[in-house]
């Protein structure tokens, strides 16, 4: 082999190892760009998750902090019972409800003849308190909207009639119809007088709105499982199997002798 060839067989040999220097430095820097690449879109997601994480299972409690105006004739602890019956009954049913949830519609449409009867003979005083579980799990402010609107009735002395008109009409659990106060409104005039500006203004501002966030904030602290949640003088018995308005009449009659 002659001298030249042996030259022009070294030249290329280091021209080859320059080139796969290059290409080492080449990917190197891609593999750096691609590892910087991966931690900022690992932070980005991070940040976007923290946001999620940080407003998960919250509604919009910015009503909290605004003042706590209760219905007129609300009762007990920080007057956030609303009262049907006469006082002088000997039995309390207290009833924890959403007006967006459906076990309670289905709680009312089977109780609610029996409860009327004995509320009506002056056996039984019910305490309703109004609860945005729903708005919480699902998103959105229906709960609150109506349990607002349903204040407001109380304000005006209807709030049975119309808290029966809401369950009656009330949307399916993943439609938010509720948020729309004009649906709130048009509900009203379901109930004789209840329709009024006085109504209407109330249900539009959101009067209530802090009241019914202290509701729940109540509900939170009581530990209470979920919706409905009916308690017979202190005693749990929406929990009881065996129990049916049959057997919740028998109880309210035999407490009455007594």
């Amino acid at each position: 082999m002659s001298e030249k060839n042996r030259e022009g067989k070294h030249t290329a040999r280091e021209k080859l190892a320059v080139e796969r220097e290059k290409q080492k430095s080449a990917d190197k820097r891609r593999r750096a760009l691609i590892v910087a690449g991966a931690v900022v879109a690992v932070l980005g997601l991070a940040a976007v998750i923290g946001v999620v994480a940080a407003n998960a299972g919250k509604d919009d409690d910015s009503e909290a902090s605004g003042p706590v105006v209760a219905p007129s004739g609300a009762q007990g602890k920080d007057s956030l019972a609303i009262p049907v019956g006469k006082d002088s009954a000997r039995s309390t049913l207290t009833v924890w409800e959403d007006f967006r949830c459906p076990a309670c519609k289905s709680f009312e449409t089977a109780y609610r003849p029996v409860i009327h009867e004995l509320t009506n003979a002056g056996q039984l005083k019910t305490e309703y308190h109004l609860v945005t579980l729903i708005d919480g799990n699902m998103r959105g402010t229906g709960s609150r909207n109506a349990a607002n609107a349903a204040a407001c009735a109380q304000d005006a002395g209807k709030f049975p009639a119309y808290h029966d008109v809401l369950f009656g009409n009330q949307p399916s659990e993943v439609d938010d119809a509720f948020a729309d106060n004009a649906k709130l409104i048009e509900l009203a005039g379901k109930v004789d007088g209840l329709d009024t500006p006085a109504f209407r203004a109330c249900v539009e501002k959101g009067t209530h709105n802090g009241w019914v966030a202290k509701s729940h904030q109540a509900f939170n602290k009581g530990g209470f499982s979920g919706t409905p949640t009916v308690l017979f003088d202190g005693k749990n018995i929406y929990q009881d199997r065996t129990m049916t308005p049959a057997k919740l009449k028998q109880m309210v009659q035999e407490a009455n002798k007594e």
